[in-house]
């Protein structure tokens, strides 16, 4: 795997010039490019949007202390993938098992919501992400971002692998893609995403990995 974490990256002049600020009013803050969280030839990969003010951007652990983090470590924990149902901090004595959370933007965006040039500049991490897979990996796009983000680390056209919550695509190398609405504060509390639904496709990956072994 070629990812290099760099916590100085500042390929995204926007990016750098909102986390410098962020840094000043919460210095405590991790306030960098947050790194992926898993090993790094686990056969499943989770893929989000973005490092949340409050969350991944102030712990430098993806989804841990926000309100998405809550739904998606539980479900991690009842199907076996980590080691505790709740994600407190980076260097609390949770473990995950056979997979790896990254997100397509790993720097905090302004509101949460990276531009396509920032998508596109940060994709190159995602490639190498995808790339140390094992060839009957799965990945799991958190989101319409992050199902386009996968495809554009492929250079696969995104008009042929449409998103649908629990869709299922063929992505070559043996990797197959697997949609679900982001667990998000917002889609949570409108139960667009429910846990019910969250579960039925957490249900389908574990007993995809369990079948190959």
């Amino acid at each position: 795997m070629t990812d290099k974490f760099d916590t100085g990256c500042r390929k995204c002049p926007r990016l750098a010039k909102f986390l410098a600020e962020v840094r000043v009013k919460y210095p405590d803050y991790f306030a960098r490019h947050v790194p992926s969280f898993g090993a790094p030839d686990a056969r499943l990969l989770f893929v989000g949007l973005a490092p949340g003010m409050h969350g991944a951007n102030a712990t430098g652990r993806p989804f841990t202390g926000d309100h998405a983090g809550i739904l998606l470590y539980e479900t991690l924990f009842e199907f076996d993938f980590a080691t505790l149902p709740v994600s407190e901090s980076a260097d609390d004595e949770l473990r995950l098992r056979d997979c790896r959370i990254a997100n397509a933007v790993r720097c905090l965006p302004p509101e949460n919501k990276p531009t396509t040039s920032e998508v596109d500049t940060c994709n190159a991490y995602l490639t190498d992400e995808l790339r140390s897979m094992p060839a009957d990996g799965l990945v799991l796009a958190l989101g319409t971002i992050a199902h386009r983000a996968v495809l554009k680390a492929l250079n696969l056209k995104l008009s042929a692998f449409r998103f649908g919550h629990g869709a299922e695509h063929e992505i070559g190398a043996g990797l197959r893609l697997i949609d679900s609405y982001h667990c998000s504060r917002y889609n949570t509390q409108t139960r667009r995403l429910t846990p019910a639904m969250f579960q039925d496709v957490f249900r389908g990956l574990r007993a995809t990995l369990d079948a190959t072994g």
